[in-house]
């Protein structure tokens, strides 16, 4: 103006202007969100908080590893609406696992979008619970979680919260690609939930960079956010929050950012990091033509073993496994171990030949569902040292599997293992405490990525949704069968050896089997007493005939 002074129309375009440069402005200048403490405030980010939001406007994916109570969520729809207001045809796809959680999000959008200056707002036409769309064309919605959330028209941005929890994440990943390759970007955060999901597989190929250092193979910049970064939290916070967990296992899962320490594991994430670096080591021998028989220590003469095997179900998704355990020492040690895909009866055929190799060791065989073709192989070649249980394992056959038909038919007892809803507890519990005392000495890489993702759900011990849990069922019956079956069949020996050992030549000289009075002199010296009585019957014989 030419009085040098500026115009509340210029004023309104330079920080207009800004605003669109900078997302941190937008949101520390204008965009305010409600406190739980101090009600509507400014958002005044926090320098972690700034440094995440810059890293939005940096790289194409961002995968967020954070703590509980970051104002992540907060940031994700301020930028969310940073997006839409700038820019013209924005779609924004924001998918949590229930849809509340997702509906929070676009409520805070909207509330944002409420508390802004005239100047900045821009016409909504749309607006809803779980969608808003603007005159520009420019929208945001929210679902819950489905295999096709992601599918639909060209995204621009798609955010997936609390990706560890979503079982179908790596399917809706999958759908959501061909509407990310117009340029879109991705923003994915959660609280860690064990190993092995694909939040941690995403999160482990971010940190393997390939490039400059800042983003990872797959593509995806890592943001770690813990606790710590919040300036207004301590030590005695974290403690606090930790008590209010309930359960330290919890805590570290909602606060500290530790894969290894959160999830629902069924064994201590921590206990197989430490048998991974100091026990995994790779097999001397690796047989048979899918290379698939590992081999830590051939067969020992004087030493017993035990085979164990689970059979695949027979439609290809699962495999057959088995475990070779040295049980001659107080510690069991892996020996061998097989996960292959191969039919019932060659596995059979299979399984007889490890077992005899080992010594003619006990077998043990899963018999559930294709369990008992495996089983008639093994029976019709007449191997002659197979496992013998009834249903629920009250009794098992522990001295000869197979010469006892008798004592087998009054049992009840059939030949293999039964896994059923009774006897998957009791197995997997007997191998859980195995695995915390660390009193199994465990060689299987294979066996440990099993139990990586080996989880408790729904009151339940089963595989994460698409692994295996083969190896670990095997080990589990491998274990259940040396402390029962074999630790009877050992009682019965100890018995034996005392029974034998008091009979020594020592013991049998101080025994008196039959008891004899001392002779009489005279005519009764040379008779016996019969014991019969009655009418006409002697009660003693005289033996002088004996003397011809």
């Amino acid at each position: 103006m030419p009085d040098g002074k500026i115009s509340y129309q210029d004023l309104i375009r330079d920080e207009y202007k800004k605003c669109l440069e900078s997302p941190v402005y937008f949101m520390k200048h204008y965009v305010k969100i409600k406190h739980p403490l101090r009600g509507t405030i400014l958002f005044d980010l926090y320098k972690f908080q700034e440094e995440t939001l810059q890293a939005f406007h940096d790289y194409n994916f961002n995968i967020i590893l954070k703590s509980r109570q970051m104002g992540i969520s907060t940031l994700v729809a301020a930028y969310s609406l940073w997006l839409m207001i700038f820019h013209k045809d924005k779609n924004v796809l924001l998918i949590s696992l229930k849809q509340d959680d997702a509906k929070d999000v676009v409520t805070k959008v909207r509330d944002a979008h409420a508390e802004l200056p005239n100047w900045l707002k821009v016409r909504c036409v749309e607006d809803n619970r779980l969608s808003m769309r603007f005159v520009n064309g420019s929208n945001i919605k929210a679902a819950s979680t489905t295999k096709k959330s992601g599918v639909g028209q060209a995204l621009s941005l798609l955010i997936i919260d609390e990706a560890a929890l979503i079982e179908t994440a790596e399917e809706l990943w999958t759908s959501a690609q061909p509407t990310l390759s117009t340029g879109g970007n991705a923003i994915v955060l959660s609280t860690p939930r064990g190993v092995g999901n694909w939040f941690h597989k995403m999160w482990q190929g971010s940190e393997t960079d390939n490039r400059d250092g800042t983003v990872g193979k797959n593509g995806f910049h890592p943001i770690t956010l813990p606790w710590q970064l919040h300036p207004e939290r301590d030590d005695e916070w974290r403690r606090i929050s930790g008590e209010k967990q309930g359960n330290p296992k919890k805590a570290s899962q909602e606060y500290d950012c530790n894969f290894l320490a959160s999830g629902d594991n069924v064994v201590d994430l921590n206990i197989i990091e430490f048998y991974k670096k100091n026990k995994a080591c790779d097999p001397i021998e690796s047989r048979g033509i899918d290379r698939n028989l590992w081999i830590w220590e051939y067969p020992n003469r004087n030493h017993v073993y035990v085979v164990a095997a689970d059979v695949a179900r027979g439609d290809g998704e699962d495999y057959s496994a088995c475990h070779v355990l040295d049980i001659s020492k107080e510690m069991p040690i892996q020996v061998a171990e097989y996960k292959g895909k191969i039919s019932t009866k060659d596995f059979g055929d299979f399984l007889v030949a490890l077992a005899t190799e080992y010594n003619s060791c006990l077998l043990v065989i899963e018999r559930e569902n294709v369990g008992w073709g495996t089983i008639q192989e093994v029976l019709d070649r007449g191997y002659p040292n197979t496992f013998y249980s009834n249903s629920d394992l009250k009794y098992v056959e522990v001295q000869r599997q197979l010469n006892n038909n008798w004592a087998a038919e009054d049992k009840k007892l059939v030949p293999g293992f039964s896994t059923n809803i009774k006897t998957r507890p009791m197995v997997v519990d007997n191998m859980e405490h195995y695995m915390r005392h660390m009193a199994i000495e465990l060689r299987s890489k294979r066996t440990l990525a099993e139990l990586e993702t080996f989880i408790w759900k729904n009151g339940k011990q089963i595989a994460m949704e698409g692994y295996n849990d083969d190896l670990v069922m095997a080990l589990c019956i491998a274990l259940w069968v040396r402390d029962t079956a074999l630790r009877l069949r050992q009682e019965g020996i100890e018995l034996t050896k005392i029974a034998v050992g008091a009979m020594t030549k020592d013991k049998m000289d101080q025994t008196q089997f039959y008891k004899v009075k001392q002779a009489q002199v005279g005519h009764n010296a040379w008779t016996m007493n019969t014991g019969r009585q009655g009418f006409g019957k002697q009660n003693s014989e005289d033996l002088r005939w004996l003397l011809g």
